[in-house]
């Protein structure tokens, strides 16, 4: 019978809320200052962490911005480090997370068409 919260599940979850402080207190580089932790999904293992993240801002591309982030893992790792109470620290992986792009889409979507049906007296609340 599996588990309801696996380990590596409870230890994404520490990893998500730590590398989020981290990479906003730590990492100066401006192209990733507004960035969002949306997920991490660590290997059973332990061994490896894919972290996913997301942008509303244009400031940067997403491949800068993974770029960055990858470039700076060993530096979070070693931060991660001392702030798990873990024996090992997951190798990072940064993966671009389209999710929030999507969603601003499909919000604008919604209110468009809200928009739309107000204008032409179909409200639909009728």
């Amino acid at each position: 019978m599996p588990r309801e919260y696996p380990r590596s599940r409870r230890v994404g979850d520490q990893i998500q809320r730590e590398l989020a402080q981290l990479i906003r207190d730590e990492v100066k580089d401006p192209r990733v200052a507004l960035i969002t932790v949306t997920e991490v999904e660590v290997s059973r293992d332990l061994a490896h962490a894919k972290v996913f993240f997301g942008s509303l801002s244009e400031a940067s591309t997403h491949g800068e911005m993974t770029k960055v982030l990858n470039g700076a893992a060993g530096f979070l790792r070693r931060e991660l480090a001392k702030r798990l109470s873990t024996r090992t620290v997951p190798e990072l992986r940064f993966h671009y997370d389209t999710a929030l792009e999507e969603g601003a889409r499909m919000d604008a979507l919604i209110s468009k068409a809200r928009a739309d049906d107000e204008a032409r007296g179909t409200g639909g609340d009728e």
